[in-house]
């Protein structure tokens, strides 16, 4: 079969070519009829021909237009993971490089290289892509609103929000008053200079407020209810407002702009009465990924176009349509959060940095350079922050919120990224907002986008919550054990092994299931169902073992930081993780560039350069798990599972004294799951410690029979095979791996220890 199959190849190619050769020979002879003048396009040697073609190739508008979005996408990831390591919303870091790659860094200090990524023939492409991205991210903003708990909370949260809109809109309005004269464009009106200040001043980003109450863990709280709430309704209301704005604008007064508001009106009318009933119908029925085909997905991507469309031609600008039509989605929670996930992975990873960028490129931080407008920029800042800020609180105080909620409410409420910006580039494309005023403008939105984090800690500082326990069993609790995993399987695996430690003694400790969800992957919509997700297979496991669990689930910005901050605070005795694989595990590429399972970290990245870690290291441990082993307080567990489905044999090499305390779970096991323990005294330690020797006799008279010295060293290959888990310190494992044991590769599943 071998043999045939490369016959029929070779037979194929050969023929195939020679009818190729055949008929281009002939060709080449009608040649003398057709072609009597032939000048080549570029008549210069082999090489200067190639050169000028590639040239040409990578001058091509398409080659220009995929080379500023791989760029783009590099440095705005790259600017994101630094802004969430200081605990920082990934949009201000996306926001930041745009400026960066905009005139203000790359275009004043490398003007060459700028003027080549971003030639001025190319921006208008690069725009209109953005604005494709932001009509989708408006549609994902539109659907992640919950008009149920909007309706549910709506007296308290139109008060606070249309407060923390009035105020600061009043206040921009009056800064409009004294910098109308130096800053307004010429041959615009103070009425729509005046209003487009109030707008930026008034707005709240509803998406990067979602996030930070997330990443928080104030999703379930009253006060993450009250924030959202309250962001919702600014989100509705300042959209509508902006529509009216935009429409004064264009028609220059407020008499003249009644068409386009009536028209406005009526298309809201249409869409919310006659629109959103069918879409209810529609998503009703097609409510799960199996009926969700993609004439359905069209239906709703055609509306998005259309109503996009209306609201450009009506003249309230695209983006209100297409928010609009996110609104309007079905309320079926499972039917929004499948739809979500189609778009926002495209819309925030690969259309909305295009849209920071170009925002970055507007962006002449250099026009500043006066003392004089430094201060009209610190005025701006100070005046938003006021507004928003103390509007905000004040109204929710008047509602009855305490002091320190209030204050919160402020500092979540005083954010505007995206959204801010959109407002910016509308007010710029309608010559409303000049360069000096929109480069203050932008860093206002990234100054009050920035504080938002810092003022929350320190309003908790000074107002610090009552805190109640973690959990107020695990204070009359024994032995405690914290399990962070990653997905249902490991979940499964790793409870399994807890219960082998905790098994007889339910009343006196407990298992702590925790699941921490990278807070990108979560909207409001998808959060119950992850969580559902997550624990089902672990609660019917712990069904199945009679084993108690506490389940805790969160998303989170930091994973790893977090299962060690709360690993300490709820007085656990021990944390057990499972084992990650890379993807690029044992390449080549994987050890010089440092890809982990999170594709790049700059962190193994920036060590490997400096020289902190080698271009090939050894290391058995993933990054994850390398930063959980370097900050955990507490006794850890690695568990690498080989699926595990008993306890019963269980193998504990000894390399040297320190490996002693792994006696303790030896221990809990024969307690716990009747285990058997084989000691295996690898180089003569037990032999030459009385201390442990004693110990270990001492578990023999109490438990006899179940805790075995092995007196043959070597680790055959049968004798690996009957074990069902192997028991091993930290410092023992880190030994055989660089020693590259060869009994490793016949180890059943292992629990490495860290005491």
């Amino acid at each position: 079969m071998k043999y045939k199959n490369l016959s029929f190849y070779a037979i194929t190619i050969i023929v195939f070519s020679l009818i190729i050769y055949f008929v281009i020979d002939r060709g080449i002879r009608l040649e003398t009829e057709k072609v009597t003048n032939f000048v080549p396009l570029i008549s210069a040697s082999t090489w200067d021909q190639f050169a000028n073609t590639f040239m040409e190739n990578v001058k091509h508008p398409l080659a220009i237009l995929l080379l500023q979005v791989i760029t783009i996408i590099l440095v705005a990831r790259i600017f994101g993971w630094f802004c969430k390591k200081i605990r920082q919303p990934t949009v201000i870091g996306e926001i930041a490089a745009g400026v960066f790659l905009g005139p203000s860094f790359v275009g004043m200090y490398f003007p060459e290289f700028s003027s080549f990524l971003f030639p001025a023939k190319s921006l208008g492409n690069l725009q209109f892509l953005s604005q494709i991205g932001l009509i989708l991210f408006m549609f994902v903003i539109g659907m992640e609103l919950d008009l149920k708990v909007l309706k549910n909370k709506a007296k308290d949260a139109v008060v606070i929000s249309h407060a923390s809109i009035i105020f600061p809109f009043a206040l921009g309005i009056t800064l409009a008053y004294f910098v109308y004269a130096n800053f307004a464009p010429d041959n615009v009106k103070f009425l729509s200079f005046s209003l487009f200040m109030g707008i930026a001043m008034s707005i709240t980003a509803f998406p990067v407020l979602a996030r930070i109450v997330q990443e928080r863990g104030l999703t379930k709280t009253r006060l993450g209810t009250i924030a959202i709430t309250c962001a919702a309704a600014d989100d509705i209301t300042a959209w509508c407002l902006l529509a009216a704005v935009i429409a004064v604008v264009k028609a220059g007064t407020v008499l003249s702009a009644l068409y386009t508001i009536l028209m406005a009106v009526v298309y809201v009318v249409i869409m919310l009465k006659i629109v959103q009933p069918f879409f209810k119908r529609v998503g009703d029925k097609y409510a799960d990924k199996e009926s969700f085909s993609k004439p359905i997905v069209a239906i709703f991507f055609v509306t998005l176009v259309i109503s996009s469309y209306a609201t450009e031609v009506i003249g309230i600008h695209a983006l209100f349509g297409a928010f609009m039509a996110g609104v309007i989605m079905p309320a079926n929670t499972r039917f929004r959060s499948i739809f979500i996930e189609k778009v926002e992975d495209v819309s925030v990873v690969l259309l909305l940095p295009l849209f920071f960028v170009f925002t970055g490129l507007r962006t002449q931080i250099g026009l500043l350079n006066e003392p004089y407008l430094w201060k009209i920029c610190l005025l701006i800042i100070g005046v938003a922050v006021a507004g928003k800020f103390l509007g905000s609180a004040i109204a929710a105080k008047f509602v009855g919120q305490s002091w320190r909620d209030s204050l919160l409410i402020g500092a979540l409420m005083n954010t505007r990224g995206l959204m801010e910006l959109v407002v910016l580039n509308i007010g710029y494309d309608l010559g409303v907002l000049s360069p000096e005023i929109f480069a203050m403008l932008v860093l206002m939105a990234l100054a009050t986008t920035f504080m938002t984090g810092p003022a929350l800690d320190i309003i908790n500082k000074f107002l610090p919550e009552k805190k109640e326990a973690l959990v107020t069993s695990l204070q009359l609790s024994s032995y405690n054990i914290l399990i962070a995993f990653s997905s249902p399987i490991k979940g499964v695996a790793l409870l399994r092994l807890a219960n082998a430690f905790v098994k007889r003694s339910v009343g006196v400790s407990s298992v702590t299931m925790l699941h921490l969800s990278p807070s990108n992957d979560l909207n409001q919509y998808n959060e119950a169902e992850y969580e559902k997700e997550s624990f089902e297979p672990v609660n019917q496991e712990a069904g199945i073992l009679n084993q108690p669990v506490i389940t805790m689930f969160r998303p989170s910005a930091a994973v790893e930081s977090d299962i060690i901050e709360i690993s300490q605070e709820g007085n656990f005795d021990m944390l057990l993780i499972g084992m990650g694989n890379s993807v690029f595990e044992g390449t080549l590429l994987g050890r010089v560039l440092g890809f982990t399972n999170k594709i790049i970290n700059p962190e193994k990245l920036f060590d490997t350069i400096t020289g902190k870690e080698s271009f090939f290291d050894n290391s058995f441990f993933d990054d994850r798990v390398k930063n959980i082993i370097r900050s955990s307080k507490i006794p850890l567990g690695i568990f690498i599972d080989k699926d595990i489905e008993k306890v019963e044999n269980v193998f504990l090499p000894v390399f040297s004294i320190s490996d002693s305390f792994l006696l303790i779970y030896a221990q809990k096991l024969i307690h716990n799951s009747n285990a058997t323990i084989i000691i295996l005294d690898a180089i003569g330690v037990i032999d030459q410690n009385p201390e442990m020797r004693e110990t270990i006799q001492m578990i023999e008279k109490i438990a006899p029979q179940q805790i075995i010295l092995h007196n043959d060293r070597r680790m055959e290959k049968e004798f690996l095979q009957k074990q069902d888990l192997m028991l091993i310190s930290l410092d023992s494992w880190n030994k055989a791996v660089e020693t590259q044991s060869v009994w490793l590769s016949n180890v059943p599943s292992v629990l490495i220890v860290k005491p």
